[in-house]
């Protein structure tokens, strides 16, 4: 499915109502998958700089951690809301965000041979919060709200020291596809 026409499928489904068909609003007796929401974006970017901070600590020389990351993930959020292709997720444990999700569709990349997909680009839940099965719905969601969307796949990347998210990726019927390697100059 081209670019174009995966658009044109997202903003269909955001104006019938077909995006998140299984999580919208989704409650469990302890947590709620939601869309984000404009009020939401500071405490997600906070989510997300510890996102970040993780990939840094793993790897300093491949993964920057920049000067008020969380400053400039809410703006990037705060760019992100609303747009057809695009959805960021929250998991609410008694009234507070304990998680997020963020995917969109992602066009044809002639460089890495990728048709046209959705990316699965963030996955955050806190550390109090995990083994409670947010992760699992936050990515059921994700890859839910993306076919509905019009993608064909969903694709991700995880950093090669976190084993857990790798094993947890796995389990939810992700494959292995490539391994990116990098060398130092």
């Amino acid at each position: 499915m081209g670019y174009e026409r995966a658009r044109l499928t997202a903003a269909r489904a955001r104006a019938t109502g077909a995006a998140n068909l299984r999580y919208a609003g989704r409650m469990t007796d302890r947590f709620q998958i939601r869309p984000a929401e404009a009020g939401d974006v500071a405490e997600v970017a906070a989510l997300a700089a510890k996102l970040v901070a993780l990939h840094h600590d793993f790897d300093a020389a491949r993964f920057f951690l920049p000067e008020r990351v969380a400053e400039g993930y809410a703006w990037w959020f705060g760019q992100e809301l609303g747009r057809p292709e695009v959805l960021l997720l929250v998991a609410v444990v008694g009234g507070r965000i304990a998680g997020y999700a963020y995917g969109r569709l992602e066009a044809r990349d002639w460089n890495q041979l990728l048709d046209a997909s959705g990316a699965l680009h963030d996955l955050w839940v806190e550390p109090e919060a995990r083994g409670s099965g947010i992760a699992k719905a936050l990515v059921d969601a994700i890859v839910t709200g993306l076919v509905a969307r019009g993608a064909p796949r969903v694709v991700l990347h995880a950093a090669e020291a976190n084993r857990s998210a790798q094993a947890l990726f796995a389990s939810l019927g992700f494959r292995r596809t490539m391994v990116e390697m990098t060398r130092e100059a």
